[in-house]
């Protein structure tokens, strides 16, 4: 059962790699004489769109899709190492390399809790601000609270996104380039 499981694992993964690959070729093409680090921002940009966009829908429907949305969040941070990884050359087949990504990943987000409580912060103040107000006959100004938590929480995602780019173009941006290998006049 666990063989299975981190077959399953293994086999997201090299999907996610091939559609980093894409992904990457398409932002090199799209922007040739741009440096990494701007190739990397965009691709940063990209992905904040898409978590800008889950924080809005998440914020709206409050604490019940934070799991979701934290699961949202991390599927596009992995991503986003993935495609900094591979924009700076690395291999990232070989076991060291995933437990590179990974090890990436749980840096860019803290070992500490905090993080989560922050996350849920606006929604858990705006679920018991709507409580108190409409248990006060304010029930209108209860409904917008989860209007309000949608923006907070976009802004959150984008944040967390940055970050993990951050993280990645720091691991990844300062690794030793290797030199291309010279074709001899033999080869």
């Amino acid at each position: 059962m666990i063989q299975r499981a981190k077959d399953r694992l293994q086999r997201l993964y090299l999907d996610e790699l091939s559609r980093a690959r894409r992904r990457v070729d398409e932002v090199r093409e799209k922007y040739p004489s741009a440096p990494n680090a701007e190739l990397a921002q965009r691709l940063i940009d990209s992905k904040k769109s898409w978590a800008s966009a889950g924080g809005v829908v998440s914020g709206l429907f409050g604490l019940a899709s934070l799991p979701a949305d934290i699961a949202f969040v991390a599927a596009l941070q992995l991503s986003l190492i993935m495609e900094v990884a591979l924009l700076h050359r690395a291999n990232l087949k070989s076991d060291r390399a995933q437990k590179e990504v990974i090890d990436l990943l749980g840096y860019a987000n803290g070992i500490d809790q905090l993080r989560v409580a922050v996350r849920t912060g606006p929604k858990l103040l705006a679920r018991v601000a709507q409580a108190l107000l409409t248990k006060k006959g304010l029930a209108t100004l209860g409904r917008a609270l989860p209007v309000l938590a949608a923006p907070i929480s976009a802004h959150l995602n984008n944040k967390d996104i940055q970050r993990a780019g951050e993280t990645a173009l720091r691991y990844y941006g300062t690794m030793q380039q290797l030199p291309a290998k010279r074709k001899t006049a033999a080869g």
